[in-house]
């Protein structure tokens, strides 16, 4: 039988080249519509599907390839003699080679202001059954899906005359991973649109390779770095890297920390915020970036060599020329000023990243591996809790003295601070400066005393004279309000809600120290 090979695509990357290696090596093309039109365009002699099914094209192009003529000639098995019989009986010609992809329905959905009728016309229906079909009688069969294989198929023909059984594997597993992403893209998206349940009986997860990674958390790890697929403007998945090497699995990690982190914060108050192991180091407001920075350094000049920085307003020659004194990992800002750069990109190591939005709060679902399944969970986008027209509601002050006008301001930014420490945890904060950090602890009182040590540690016992506590969780015993007096601190803000709650507002309430609770609680594991 003549070899026989069906390209029909959407992407026409390389495919003529392609083509015309397929008809050097003997075979004839069976082609469709705008790809058939190209191929012969191009001088590449093609047989239209009609002339194989004796069966129009109709319903607007909704039927074109599903015929037992394409059907039977990709899934007959040249192994069984019956198979074979068969297609001489009805005049079905063997189809050795389906290069096939899909309707572009992710770019169809991703296009502004898309209809839902737009979006279910470039569903594919009989390029998937093609694929599935190749990839199903692989071993007599080579099912393409990618762009990149054509000059690895034309060699292996070159050197061999035919494929090998292991290539057709790889071809027919990748075919599947293929219409597997395509379908699950599919539901995704109508799932959306017909408001089904956030979190469905049958979960598909639809991401796309954006970079292998040289390895993961350790040296022994292998890693990748998936991607989103839809609008994605503003994320760490899209952020350019204007210098520096690639980025690792732990500079994505962190930086993606970072980046939470500084989001809480107004765009209009210049932020520093600096990251180490995925833990805030250094956080700080001011009246520009530079004595931000500084004040982000101060809190921890230990920790913050080798972090990762992320910085909400431009990165100046002033604050450029702060970091160029110490190692960091890695800067991510809006954007950088020209002197900036020229500053920062002296150090080959460092790297500079831009367009991740700043404003962007959280989207999507949190997702975490564990043995056997995932947890997932709706993303952490919430500060405060809400009341009507969505409006923060302001924390309860439970305790007699009111805090002050200063005292509320550290108390809702050492808040911001909490929610993204690792629980067990507590945030010291003053002036708009991180002043003790400390969680991952499995005890409150020992975050409490870490983080007051932390704080005397880098900036002295008077430190925390008039500061505001924040404790990711509520208070069971009032052991944290005693060691918080000590230190000096005067307010403390917390979720509220412990059967130990009259304790702590007792002990506040015996030494003049302000407590708010805000109904809401930060758990960060």
């Amino acid at each position: 039988m003549k070899k026989r090979a069906i390209i029909s695509l959407s992407d026409k990357t390389g495919a003529v080249d392609f083509a015309r290696g397929l008809c050097g090596h003997g075979f004839e093309i069976i082609s469709t519509g705008s790809t058939g039109k190209m191929l012969a365009d191009a001088g590449i002699k093609t047989i239209q599907v009609p002339d194989v099914t004796g069966f129009p094209e109709c319903l607007d192009g909704r039927v074109k390839t599903l015929h037992p003529a394409i059907h039977g000639g990709i899934l007959a098995r040249r192994d069984v003699p019956a198979h074979m019989d068969f297609l001489r009986e009805h005049g079905i010609g063997a189809i050795d080679i389906v290069c096939v992809n899909l309707y572009p329905f992710k770019q169809t959905i991703l296009k502004p202001g898309v209809h839902l009728d737009e979006a279910i016309e470039n569903i594919d229906i009989g390029g998937p059954a093609m694929l599935r079909s190749a990839a199903k009688n692989h071993d007599s069969v080579a099912v393409i899906v990618d762009t990149s294989d054509y000059p690895k198929i034309l060699q292996e023909l070159s050197e061999h005359g035919e494929l090998s059984q292991k290539t057709r594997l790889y071809l027919a597993a990748k075919a599947f991973a293929h219409t597997a992403a395509y379908d699950a893209l599919i539901t995704q998206y109508l799932g959306k649109m017909a408001g089904l349940p956030e979190f469905p009986d049958n979960l598909t997860l639809t991401y796309e390779k954006a970079m292998d990674l040289r390895y993961g958390e350790n040296p022994h790890q292998a890693a990748a770095f998936y991607r989103e697929i839809g609008p994605a403007a503003g994320t760490l998945a899209n952020a350019r890297r204007l210098h520096g090497k690639e980025l690792s699995f732990n500079n994505i990690n962190d930086t993606h920390g970072a980046l939470e982190l500084c989001r809480e914060f107004d765009e209009n108050t210049p932020t520093i915020v600096a990251v180490k192991h995925a833990t805030p180091c250094g956080v700080g407001c001011g009246e520009n970036l530079r004595a931000a920075w500084q004040k982000a350094y101060d809190a921890d000049p230990v920790s913050i060599f080798g972090g990762v920085i992320a910085a909400n307003c431009e990165v100046d020659a002033d604050t450029a020329a702060e970091i160029d004194k110490i190692f960091v990992e890695i800067v991510i800002a809006p954007s950088f000023s020209d002197k900036a750069m020229k500053i920062l990109t002296k150090k080959k190591n460092i790297r500079l990243l831009v367009g991740a939005s700043f404003a962007r709060p959280p989207q999507g679902a949190d997702i975490k591996k564990v043995d056997g399944g995932l947890l997932i969970q709706s993303a952490n986008n919430m500060l405060l809790p809400l009341v009507g027209a969505g409006c923060a509601r302001p924390p309860e002050c439970v305790t007699e003295r009111k805090p002050t006008e200063a005292e509320m301001k550290d108390l809702l930014f050492a808040w911001k601070l909490v929610k993204h420490v690792k629980s067990n945890g507590i945030a010291i904060g003053k002036d708009g400066a991180s002043i003790g950090l400390a969680g991952g602890q499995v005890s409150r009182i020992r975050a409490c005393k870490q983080a007051i040590a932390h704080a005397h540690e880098f900036l002295g016992e008077e430190s925390t004279h008039g500061a505001a506590l924040a404790s990711d969780a509520f208070f069971p015993f009032p052991d944290c309000v005693e060691e918080a007096h000590k230190a000096g601190i005067t307010a403390i803000i917390q979720p509220g809600g412990s059967q130990g709650d009259a304790a702590s507002i007792e002990t506040c309430n015996k030494y003049g120290i302000a407590m708010v609770f805000t109904g809401m609680r930060h758990f960060r594991h």
